[in-house]
């Protein structure tokens, strides 16, 4: 095998070795990205949410399925056994009107059940410790151990709404005042906007961005349901009076049980789309109007601040006015808090491409210094001072006729390309008198200063004006030096 054929495998393997690693403990292959997370995945409230948090809802929705089913099948019964006999008896605008108003109700219901009803988000914990240093800690008031300047926390704050006086509660789950008509719900643990009440029909809470579709839904289903109850008793009326009732009922089983299931629930719908009418009208919520508080009984001079004046007006601005964006940014991501520690300065973390080339330069340049040092303990020194045989100048490299060379033994490597000419410097010292006598010290730059600092006996070339020629002596123990250099360099 040649002694070079080491050289490619080598170099392959050379190239196998990873520079991009970040850590010395960890492994390239095992860094594993850490995907952020959503701000729903860790909402404190009671709430499931679906479709990566585009659906929210409340975490009890079984009667919302059943409300889901109740519409479901009634609707499909009447569409199935009832508008076929019916559009061809009396019109085909039967089952195209029915379905229009099935596609109202099932949209108003998902855009009630799925939305957020306006959830006001919680302090964060220095929102929090600020708010409880101003209103103070009752816990340690009770126990007698906080600061003088503390009083009790008030659990309410008074605002003026349109000259009326209106009272903002302490929410101590969510650690807020709440705004005016805004509570808190204790199904779904949130504080809501405008909050009219908790509709388990719906399996959502019903407030200020969810109210109209919730109002809509209800009215629409008020029609759907009437509009299916009388053309079902339509229905078994016209097949009454050619076969008989009993023959009828037999004919068509699936009226019975849609008749029914209207029945009950057209009063309750009605009632309740009538009861939200009288609500919107006034300007007023479920939850104001049940506690009393703009009730005429609590004195001539309580009245809703809210209200506009005009039953148009309070319609209008509940029906058609803008819909406030989320406040909670369910979808967005969680920010960290906390800032990242900077990198340590000790160079324990720097493992990456930096590294590696500061090895390599290290490398080399022991390499480097390595060469010097054996060139240097293998060259002798000059033996004798070299003169001028004329009062010529000379520059450095170029000598005269009558000035010797430097006799080197035959065999030895030559000194490296760095060392100055002694001779050359020495002479154009002392026929080139300095510029500025009071500057004792020149410098030289990194290119003209040997590579390796301190190889070199004595002080720098330009310190000093003379340059003494090293003797006898000064060539032992600089070979001494070199050797011992060699030595420490070899053992490192």
């Amino acid at each position: 095998m040649p002694p070079g054929g080491g050289g490619p495998m080598k170099d392959c393997e050379y190239s196998q070795i990873s520079t991009h690693s970040s850590s010395p403990m960890e492994s390239p292959h095992k860094k594993k990205k850490i995907a952020a997370r959503r701000k729903w995945e860790v909402f404190p409230g009671r709430n499931k949410f679906f479709c990566n948090g585009r659906i929210m809802m409340a975490r009890q929705t079984g009667v919302f399925y059943l409300t889901l089913i109740l519409i479901l099948v009634t609707s499909g019964l009447f569409f199935a056994f009832d508008c076929p006999y019916l559009a061809v008896k009396i019109t085909p605008a039967i089952p195209v009107v029915g379905g229009i108003l099935f596609f109202f109700v099932m949209g108003t219901l998902l855009r009630t059940s799925f939305s957020d009803p306006g959830v006001l988000p919680r302090a964060t914990p220095d929102e929090a410790a600020d708010l409880e240093r101003q209103i103070g800690n009752p816990e340690d008031i009770a126990n007698g151990t906080s600061s003088g300047g503390y009083r009790p926390p008030p659990r309410t704050k008074e605002v003026i709404i349109n000259g009326q006086t209106v009272k903002l509660k302490y929410c101590f789950t969510c650690k807020i005042f709440r705004p005016p008509r805004a509570s808190h719900c204790s199904l779904c643990d949130n504080c809501v906007e405008r909050f009219d009440h908790h509709c388990p029909w719906v399996g959502n809470c019903v407030g200020k961005r969810n109210y109209r579709f919730f109002y809509m839904f209800i009215l629409s289903l008020s029609f759907l349901t009437v509009f299916i109850f009388a053309f079902v008793i339509t229905h078994v009326i016209l097949r009454s009076q050619q076969a008989g009732f009993l023959n009828a009922l037999k004919d068509s089983p699936a009226s019975v049980l849609e008749a029914v299931v209207c029945f009950f629930s057209v009063w309750s719908i009605v009632g309740l789309s009538g009861f939200h009418t009288y609500l919107i009208s006034s300007n007023q919520t479920t939850n104001e109007d049940i506690k009393g508080s703009w009730s005429n009984k609590r004195g001539k001079e309580n009245y809703n601040p809210y209200s506009y004046g005009n039953i148009f007006t309070n319609c209008c601005v509940a029906l058609c006015g803008p819909i406030s964006p989320s406040l909670i940014d369910r979808r967005g991501y969680i920010q960290p808090d906390t800032p990242r520690p900077a990198a340590p300065s000790n160079g324990m973390a720097a493992y990456g491409a930096t590294q590696s080339q500061s090895d390599t330069c290290d490398q080399d340049q022991c390499i480097q210094s390595t060469k010097f040092v054996l060139q240097a303990a293998a060259t002798p020194l000059l033996q004798s001072e070299p003169s001028l045989a004329s009062d010529e100048l000379h520059l450095p490299g170029k000598p005269g006729l009558g000035t010797p060379c430097a006799s080197l033994t035959l065999g030895q490597p030559t000194p490296p390309s760095s060392m100055p000419n002694l001779a050359a410097e020495a002479a154009l010292t002392d026929i080139l008198p300095l510029k500025e006598e009071h500057v004792g010290h020149q410098f030289l730059t990194p290119e003209e200063a040997p590579s390796p600092p301190g190889m070199l006996a004595g002080s720098p070339l330009a310190h000093s004006r003379t340059m003494h020629v090293l003797g006898l002596a000064s060539q032992d123990s600089l070979h001494e030096d070199s050797v011992r250099g060699l030595v420490k360099l070899s053992s490192v």
